[in-house]
């Protein structure tokens, strides 16, 4: 077997035998990649988060964040060129890494790479600041006197590794607000996020010491408690017991920005289920399930179907079906351990056990096929299935039935897949909006967040910056100061 030996991990200051790396060793058909994490030690990871600090002081504070959307947008412009060294990379080593086909995380990375070019950068800073120049000075504030924005000094991010290159998002925000970045590395995925720093340093070597991408196994010892405490905010990605973790190890006063697990649906009115539309529709509602397995926050769990259209809830499953058939041969799926296969053998026998005689609900598609369709003609509350491809179609009578039935969910939710006319869509955007919902896309386009969306309904970076503000009193006191003044 052919093994391929990568470093990964950012640490500048640190010399490479200085430090004790552990290896994380990852197969796929027959290809194996072992990947060596780096182990610091707590004077280490003091020593790395001091650097950090004082080099973005020196050198990326002192940027425009126009100059700072230059350089990630040509980082970006080199990750979107398949012949790049760093995307032939990602397009070979990450399939491996992760398990999804590799013709799957292409496609994957170079649409979640499109999101952060420099006019998706410049939309992203102008959604959070009506004037994105507070982050470069203070500016003139609508009541009266002045107002600037200032990113911490040290932003400290624990990244989940679900999906590849998900440290790219928190990791840019970090940049935009001038912060000195301190990644962990995800266990499932430790490679990316190394190779776009290293990317950002090669493309501005003022950057060098700016940022750093260290790990640690789960929550961490004295090493993780050594960069917490000097970090001014975390961001961190991850289950509730995990975030539950790193709160308890931050003092009182740093900030905490968690995001948890979440359950994502999708609402299908009868007016989008005709004999044109409604295979379409099941063919992007396909994609949306497909996407990395459903191991997204925003993907889909159920879709809540609307009776009375010429295509039923149960012919709509069956659409769906086929769609995630075709997916398959295109995508196939990738292999499951253990528990992963034990989890979906346990949803799918907890349906079977609830079907009735009159076969009115069903399991659609061969039982050996690594994809699943279950369709209930009585919806029940939202739920999470067992990921995986495996997804509830439940038909119910009018779309306001639906609202209480994800309502009980409220905290788990996030997105929502709509596909409905435009009058529909505002009355359920008010109801769904009101549930707990903070995001509602087209269906196939759940899977693909917009650049600047407001992740969990918060701001990217209003959370990050801290507001400094220069009263009109004290610009009317300081005038008589002034030389020019009598």
């Amino acid at each position: 077997m052919n093994v391929i030996r990568v470093e990964a991990g950012y640490l500048p200051g640190l010399a490479t035998a200085d430090v004790q790396w552990q290896v994380l060793p990852f197969e796929q058909d027959g290809q194996r990649v072992d990947v060596a994490v780096p182990v610091l030690t707590a004077p280490q990871m003091q020593a790395l988060a001091e650097r950090v600090k004082q080099a973005s002081a020196q050198h990326l504070k002192t940027m425009a964040v126009s100059e700072i959307i230059d350089v990630i947008d040509r980082a970006i412009s080199r990750l979107l060129d398949p012949n790049d060294p760093y995307r032939r990379q990602a397009d070979a080593l990450l399939p491996i890494v992760s398990g999804y086909d590799a013709e799957m995380v292409r496609l994957g990375l170079t649409g979640f790479f499109k999101t952060f070019r420099a006019p998706q950068l410049h939309r992203f800073v102008a959604e959070d600041f009506a004037n994105p120049k507070v982050l470069d000075g203070f500016q003139p504030a609508v009541k009266g006197g002045a107002v600037r924005a200032f990113g911490p000094q040290l932003l400290v991010h624990s990244w989940a590794g679900n999906v590849p290159a998900l440290a790219l998002w928190s990791l840019i925000c970090g940049l935009l607000v001038k912060a000195g970045n301190i990644g962990k590395l995800p266990s499932a995925e430790p490679l990316f996020a190394g190779w776009f720093a290293r990317l950002l340093v090669e493309v501005h070597p003022p950057l060098a010491d700016c940022l750093a991408v260290v790990w640690w196994r789960g929550a961490g010892d004295g090493d993780a408690a050594a960069l917490y405490e000097q970090a001014d905010t975390v961001v961190a990605y991850g289950g509730n017991d995990s975030l539950e973790a790193i709160q308890r190890r931050l003092p009182v006063t740093t900030r905490l920005l968690a995001h948890g697990h979440k359950l994502g649906f999708g609402v299908v009115s009868a007016m989008a289920l005709d004999a044109q539309k409604a295979p379409a529709l099941a063919r992007r509602a396909a994609w949306d399930v497909m996407r990395y397995d459903q191991q997204g926050c925003y993907s889909p769990h159920v879709f809540y179907v609307q009776r009375g259209g010429p295509v039923s809830p149960r012919d709509f499953a069956g659409y769906l079906a086929a769609e995630l058939a075709n997916l398959q041969r295109r995508f196939p799926r990738r292999a499951l351990d253990l528990e992963e296969s034990a989890a979906t053998a346990k949803w799918r026998q907890s349906i079977e056990w609830k079907l009735p005689a009159d076969g009115a609900d069903a399991l659609i598609g061969d039982p050996a096929a690594p994809w699943c369709v279950a369709y209930t003609d009585t919806a029940e509350s939202l739920a999470p299935t067992a990921l995986q491809r495996n997804i509830v179609v439940a038909g119910v009578d009018t779309l306001d039935q639906m609202v209480p039935l994800v309502a009980r969910r409220s905290e788990f939710l996030q997105t929502a897949g709509v596909a409905a006319t435009p009058e529909e869509l505002y009355r359920l955007a008010e109801q769904l909006g009101a549930a707990g919902v903070t995001r509602i896309s087209a269906i196939g386009s759940m899977s693909t967040p917009e650049a600047g969306w407001h992740h969990d309904g918060r701001f990217n970076l209003l959370d990050l910056v801290r507001m400094t503000e220069i009263e009109q009193s004290a610009e009317a006191a300081a005038d008589p100061f002034a030389p020019y003044e009598p």
